[in-house]
């Protein structure tokens, strides 16, 4: 995401396109608090452990850590409270039948600004095993081999 389509990325869940095979994705709005956005922008954010669920005919992101904003103490909210991501029924029915499906899971890959609005991309994922994750590990070692020596010559 660069400044050229609008987005400016704030944070990326880095292990998720390695533990995860990323099958689809969608852009969700995050329903915020006001001091959580100023929090935000600064970077104070943590993917750790985060995943979404669908509840109720609602996607849900559970366990992101955004750190309170030092200036508001009074209007901090839990740092790791379970968000309501914004998308639309279509999107939602598309979402529930995905993971109703063995094997696949909401998970969070980054956090970004639009025209001023709080965007989080969410992967439907489907969890790699561990010689899946040598294999990718493989293969980008011979692309970056491959680069190099095209430079060399």
């Amino acid at each position: 995401m660069s400044a050229g389509d609008g987005g400016k990325v704030v944070a990326r869940n880095r292990k998720a396109r390695h533990e995860y095979e990323i099958l689809e994705t969608y852009e969700a709005g995050i329903e915020l608090r006001g001091p959580e956005v100023k929090s935000l922008r600064a970077g104070q954010v943590s993917f750790q452990d985060a995943f979404a669920r669908v509840d109720g005919g609602e996607v849900w992101l559970h366990s992101l850590h955004i750190s309170p904003y030092e200036q508001a103490n009074r209007n901090n909210a839990d740092p790791v409270r379970t968000r309501r991501l914004l998308l639309n029924r279509a999107e939602i029915r598309r979402l529930t039948a995905k993971t109703e499906e063995r094997g696949l899971t909401l998970v969070p890959l980054d956090i970004h600004f639009r025209r001023g609005y709080a965007k989080l991309t969410l992967a439907v994922a489907r969890g790699k095993k561990l010689h899946d994750k040598r294999e990718t590990l493989k293969r980008r070692q011979q692309e970056r081999e491959a680069r190099r020596a095209m430079e060399k010559a």
